[in-house]
């Protein structure tokens, strides 16, 4: 492959709803540009870009994946993300590091939740979009129908650059609004000069007005010109275009067929000419050394320095960091400094990836997209020069929520499965595995039920060990109510010395349930020596470890030895520590116990239509809700307290309720007295398992 220049260099992201048609898009541009000379099927899973065993047999796509373009003399990098929530972290990663963005919308489903997602992204990072209508070619698409959404959706600065002709429910040819002229497909990416069917005329001044709108609003000269009823140039059209393309303050709609290969060639030009080069943007970082800002901007003259935005950790093709390089150009044979690691890169080789498929390349000028084969760095660090070490910001991730515990099915399989994880962390940042010792268990994180789905298949077709998931256990406490006075005489006699500890104590709440116990002693006239104290509370120290209720750990409890006897023969610090261990249990037990359950803060973000419903399934899930704020763009934020045994499944019940809209986080709160009916179910399910 050729090397490209910064200003011949376009970084587009692909976003939008699962489905929409964003694979089959890249596959269109790939065949139009001469890259392939087939066209390949996600049905059949022959696509350049879903490779992955997992997305070949799911048919949809699962991680973000790059396919280098070359069109009219430029070098489009397309990065293809996932569609579905689950995999979130992956198009996280993908528009960190693109320029621009393609929304693409099915002109048959319309517009979507995951057009909103995509679009409320942009937002976040301040990409210039252009959105693309899918599936002209099928019989109920509408153009005209996602354009009125798009519009009551984000106003005027929607500006429909072609309209389609469609003759007995064929995609046949197209009008470019810029132009006002028609054109009828020929072939793939041929056509030749129309004329405008008078059916189209209604909507083309619709669209027409909406694009000399945008145009006039670019300047003062150009506003006047207009209110002057006259006509601007095409070339007139097309800068102001570009600038407002690039700034949002316009956004685009272009449309096409993606199985036909029809338009594509237009949409490919409207890339080139409309989406901005990394020459023309800002990009940031911090000087280690002088503790000043660095002023990357992608200019190949300055130090290099690029930026880690994604893994691969392939156990076929090896392991690959993708880079985007904000400074410099990068050589095959440079040193470079990671900052994070503090230790030095030596690249043997350097490498654009296609799908993946790596291809050698000499060099990567400031902007491109590209990869170092066998690197140690990770997601997230920035490789520079030791002259000048600079650090990037980190892309903001996704956390994962939903979780399940895992276990080997196979014993001895545990060390072979962390190291999977572990590989597989690397390259998916919203994975999580985590060990919860105090209920013997160990857990599993991700962003929702597929992506679990996905993770275990993937241990086991890539890294050959498998896992059961199963419900999680709460991490219950155990406390008590009221106070206890019990004594207890532990007496042991056998040949020779024997084993003497008397005991007489006090058990009661001590208002504190962050800590386990507090002990003390009131013991007057030596009838507990001194030298037994420290013994009576290891006994205690280790009683509240397992609690005598359902075996949870103790909370809250105070203990007080006021009263015992001792032998001076037969008494040891085992026998007291033993008589104090039975005490507490008999005390504990004595004290009216019961069980305290986690309860989790949470916030929910719906739109506000949704407020009613999900309102009412947290009460359902003994959830009390605290409040709820209007957080703008026709969205409210919830705010309540909830068990967190009743969180178990409610990504599913959430995205089920929305449509796909809500999101959620939590984090530990506090602990509190569960429900005697739940209480019983917990006592007896343990009482079962031991």
């Amino acid at each position: 492959m050729n090397v490209y220049t910064t200003d011949s260099i376009r970084n587009v992201v692909l976003l939008g709803h699962g489905g929409s048609g964003k694979t089959s898009l890249v596959e269109a541009m790939a065949y139009v540009s001469g890259l392939t000379g087939r066209i390949g099927k996600v049905v059949d899973g022959t696509t350049i870009s879903d490779y992955d065993k997992e997305e070949i047999k799911r048919k949809f796509s699962i991680n973000t994946s790059v396919v280098p373009i070359e069109w009219k003399d430029c070098k489009i990098n397309v990065l293809d993300t996932p569609g579905y929530f689950d995999f979130v972290g992956e198009v996280e990663e993908a528009v960190a590091a693109a320029d621009a963005a393609i929304i693409v919308v099915s002109g048959k489903s319309g517009v979507e939740v995951g057009t909103e997602k995509a679009w409320e992204l942009c937002e976040k990072y301040k990409l210039p979009r252009m959105f693309f209508v899918s599936e002209m070619d099928v019989d109920n698409a509408s153009f005209r129908q996602v354009v009125e959404d798009l519009t009551d959706m984000y106003g005027k600065k929607i500006a429909p650059f072609y309209q389609p002709i469609r003759e007995n429910e064929k995609f046949v040819g197209y009008i470019n609004v810029t132009k006002m002229g028609g054109r009828r497909f020929t072939g793939i990416g041929t056509r030749e000069v129309c004329e405008i069917p008078d059916y189209c005329r209604p909507n083309l001044d619709i669209y027409r007005e909406a694009m000399m709108d945008a145009v006039a609003e670019t300047s003062e000269e150009f506003m006047d010109r207009y209110f002057a009823g006259e006509e601007f140039s095409e070339a007139e059209i097309r800068s102001a275009m570009k600038v407002n393309v690039q700034d949002g303050s316009i956004v685009p709609v272009v449309m096409g067929s993606n199985t036909d290969i029809r338009n594509i060639h237009n949409v490919m030009n409207d890339i080139v000419e409309l989406l901005p080069s990394p020459a023309s943007l800002e990009c940031k970082g911090f000087n280690m050394k002088t503790n000043e800002i660095f002023e990357a901007d992608y200019n190949f003259a300055k130090a290099k320095s690029a930026y880690v935005f994604k893994t691969i950790a392939d156990p076929f093709i090896g392991k690959y960091s993708l880079i985007k390089v904000c400074s410099g150009v990068i050589k095959s044979d440079d040193v470079l400094y990671n900052g994070a690691a503090e230790a030095e890169e030596k690249l043997s080789k350097l490498y654009v990836v296609r799908g993946n498929k790596p291809i050698e390349v000499t060099e990567l000028h400031a902007g491109d997209i590209g990869a170092i084969g066998k690197a140690s760095c990770k997601t997230g660090d920035t490789l520079s020069t030791k002259a000048t070490p600079v650090m990037y910001g980190k892309t903001e991730i996704s956390k994962p929520y939903t979780y399940m515990a895992y276990k080997a099915k196979n014993k001895g399989d545990e060390d072979k499965i962390s190291q999977a994880l572990a590989k597989m962390m690397d390259e998916d940042l919203t994975i999580k595995a985590v060990n919860d010792a105090e209920n013997r268990q160990t857990l599993l994180y991700g962003m929702g039920d597929q992506h679990l789905s996905v993770i275990v298949s993937t241990l086991a077709d890539k890294y050959k060990v498998e896992v059961e998931l199963a419900k999680p256990k709460v991490a219950f406490r155990e406390t008590l109510r009221k106070k206890s006075d019990v004594e207890y005489k532990y007496k042991k006699q056998s040949g020779g010395h024997g084993q003497y500890g008397h005991v007489k104590m006090t058990f009661e709440p001590s208002g504190d349930l962050e800590s386990a116990y507090v002990f003390d002693q009131i013991v007057v006239g030596g009838a507990v020596p001194k030298n037994y104290f420290p013994a009576v509370e290891k006994g205690i120290q280790e009683s509240v470890v397992k609690g005598p209720l359902a075996g949870y750990p103790v909370v809250g409890v105070k203990a007080v030895l006021y009263d015992g006897s001792y032998h001076p023969v037969d008494s040891s610090e085992m026998a007291f520590k033993t008589a104090a261990v039975q005490a507490f249990k008999k005390g504990f037990m004595d004290a009216a116990p019961v069980l305290l359950e986690p309860i989790v803060s949470m916030t929910v973000l719906v739109p506000d239509k949704f407020t009613g419903d999900v309102m009412g399934d947290l009460n359902k899930r003994r959830g009390r809700v605290l409040g709820m704020n209007p957080a703008g763009s026709g969205k409210t934020e919830i705010v309540a307290d909830v068990p967190q045994m009743e969180i178990f499944g409610y990504n599913t019940d959430l995205r089920s309720m929305t449509g796909g809209s809500g999101v959620y986080s939590y984090e530990f709160a506090r602990y509190e007295q569960a429900p005697s009916d739940v209480q019983e179910k917990e006592v007896a399910a343990r009482a079962a398992e031991a």
